[in-house]
């Protein structure tokens, strides 16, 4: 599994920024309201993977210092629960689809604010969106980095102890 290039999540982002303003400039009139909390369930992923990246780093952490003899000895070490494998692969895709998911919406909602931020004056109804699309946008853009974060944590390190060489070979 290759690890998501942030070039192409940018390429996606602007993208759909830029479909996203010309279709709310060509139809704003008609589209129902956008309402505050519409981004919130990115925001609510955001903070699960952000805190399930941190987690499964701690315990990885643990038990690489653990098998090289610098973590917990004696009960502790016993106290430490392996990660399975196929969990960290299910986490790994589920980072990796996140950033897109991500990425998606942050360029929806860029595309959205760029209509309605300049329009806040002359339409009322652009003071609540422009509030919805920066929550959107920060929602959006949290969701990428935690789960750009998240997959990071799901990265197998090099081996130390020189096999990957003889494997080269």
């Amino acid at each position: 599994m290759t690890p998501v290039r942030r070039r192409d999540l940018l390429v996606l982002a602007v993208g759909l920024a830029v479909a996203a303003w010309l279709l709310v400039r060509a139809w704003y009139g008609e589209l129902p309201a956008f309402d505050w909390w519409l981004p919130t369930p990115l925001a609510v992923l955001a903070v699960a993977e952000a805190l399930g990246a941190r987690t499964l780093r701690a315990r990885l952490s643990a038990l690489r210092e653990a098998r090289a003899g610098r973590g917990p000895t004696g009960r502790d070490a016993a106290a430490l629960r392996p990660v399975e494998p196929m969990l960290v692969a299910r986490l790994a895709v589920l980072a990796q689809a996140s950033a897109y998911v991500g990425a998606v919406f942050a360029g929806l909602w860029a595309g959205v604010l760029l209509h309605v931020a300049p329009a806040v004056n002359r339409l009322q109804a652009a003071g609540d969106d422009t509030v919805t699309a920066v929550i959107g946008v920060v929602s959006s853009a949290a969701l990428v980095a935690a789960a750009l974060w998240l997959e990071s944590a799901c990265r197998v390190p090099p081996d130390s102890d020189g096999d990957d060489e003889a494997l080269r070979a």
